[in-house]
């Protein structure tokens, strides 16, 4: 028998010790990487040249026409009565009665409440006896004077007859004296009375004002009193009433935005409506626009006034409005489409730089695209685009009023009927 000595190869190559083995092993890995990455480098060229192939961009068109066109400013407030009057009392005390109620129709100088007024009837009566006291007291001060006026003249008299022997002259100067005092007494005595009169004028005044009145012909809106409930008036003036002069005619005030206010001027037509009434519009008028300002939470308002017509009394005051200002209004007026104006045209085709199979595999960066049509958007200013041939001409305009979806053209090369562009749609073949 033969003993084979070649089959150490054979050996070795079942173990995986072979070392030429080893080196046709691990080239295979690497091979078939290399291989997928090639494919998907193709299927991404050809995706993308693809996309771009079929893309077709086209635009949505809208046409200029002749129209109205209003142009009107929303506010919001509050209606108020064109009158409104805060009753109360001056004095303190108990209510006695109370004559009015709320919604209760009131005329000028109507009892509206009383107070209890015994102490204020005492104080009257006591006024009047102080006066009465002062009067007698004048008419006693009056009867000296005429008592030592008669005596000085007696002494005087004396003296004469005497050839100024009798009386002495210390009794002329003391007579002469009492007589200047009792005139002093009349005149003190006077003002006395003036004193007593006026106390007792006063305390009439008072008790007139115990019987509350009402100071308008109108209706009461709120009532704060009830019977036997005291009433303080010792350091502010407590309300009793709130009347309204006359809810036929009512103020809308409504908060104006500081970016409207411009238009804003007297005499301009609005309509409102109130959340009472959700299918009824009213008609109002502009009669004040204040110059003081409101701010609330970094937001600047001013104050306006509309004069509002309530012949049925269906408006209430301190209902919530919302008020369409009509600031201006067109007739028969050139109109086009608002969303032409904000129309940017897409970037013009060409030919794309060669970047490379990097370029190819990753994105472009964000906002490369639109750079070019941002900075055509910035140059246009008020120009719309028309089709001509089917590419796009910019058409320079001058704009007037907007209003929703339309706004005026002053001026431009421009006629009804004209399609302008307003957006692009892209179909994919």
């Amino acid at each position: 028998m033969k003993t084979n000595f070649n089959e150490e190869p054979d050996i070795a190559s079942t173990l995986g010790t072979d070392p030429f083995l080893g080196k046709k092993k691990g080239r295979k890995p690497w091979l078939v990487v290399a291989a997928l990455v090639v494919v998907v480098v193709v299927i991404v060229i050809v995706v993308r040249k693809k996309s771009d192939s079929a893309e077709d961009v086209r635009y949505k068109t809208q046409e200029v026409r002749r129209g109205d066109i209003t142009v009107i400013v929303t506010a919001t407030g509050t209606l108020q009565p064109t009158n409104k009057v805060e009753v109360g009392s001056e004095l303190s005390g108990i209510i006695k009665t109370v004559n009015a109620d709320y919604n209760s129709k009131v005329k000028i100088g109507q009892i509206l409440a009383k107070l209890d007024t015994s102490k204020l009837e005492a104080q009257v009566t006591q006024s009047k006896a102080t006066l009465e006291s002062a009067k007698a007291m004048v008419l006693q001060s009056r009867a000296t004077v005429k008592e030592t006026r008669s005596k000085l003249a007696q002494l005087q008299r004396v003296r004469e007859l005497s050839n100024g022997r009798i009386p002495s002259q210390v009794e002329i100067d003391a007579a002469e004296a009492a007589f200047d005092r009792a005139i002093a007494d009349v005149a003190s005595n006077k003002a006395l009375i003036s004193q007593a009169q006026a106390t007792l004028d006063a305390n009439l005044t008072d008790l007139s004002k115990a019987v509350i009145r009402s100071p308008i012909n109108g209706i009461v809106l709120t009532r704060g009193v009830e019977p036997g409930q005291t009433v303080a008036a010792s350091f502010t003036t407590p309300v009793l009433f709130k009347l309204a002069e006359d809810l036929t005619k009512m103020e809308l005030h409504v908060d104006v935005d500081e970016a409207d206010v411009g238009k804003i001027q007297e005499g301009q037509l609005a309509t409102f409506s109130v959340a009472a009434y959700p299918n009824r519009t009213f008609d109002a008028r502009i009669i004040q626009a204040r110059y003081g300002s409101t701010t609330t939470s970094g937001v600047v308002t001013y104050e306006t006034v509309l004069k509002v017509d309530n012949p049925d009394l269906s408006l209430r005051p301190g209902m919530t409005a919302t008020a369409d200002i009509i600031v201006r209004k067109s007739e028969n007026t050139l109109l086009i489409p608002s969303a032409a104006l904000r129309f940017i045209p897409p970037k013009p085709g060409k030919e794309k730089p060669s970047t490379g199979l990097l370029g190819a595999i990753l994105p472009h960066p964000p906002g490369a695209d639109n750079q070019q049509s941002q900075d055509t958007s910035s140059k246009n200013g008020n120009q719309i685009w028309v089709l001509k041939d089917g590419k796009l001409s910019a058409v320079p305009i001058t704009i007037g009023s907007a209003s929703g979806s339309m706004t005026e053209v002053i001026a431009g090369d421009i006629q009804p009927g004209t399609a302008v562009v307003v957006d692009t749609v892209s179909s994919v073949k």
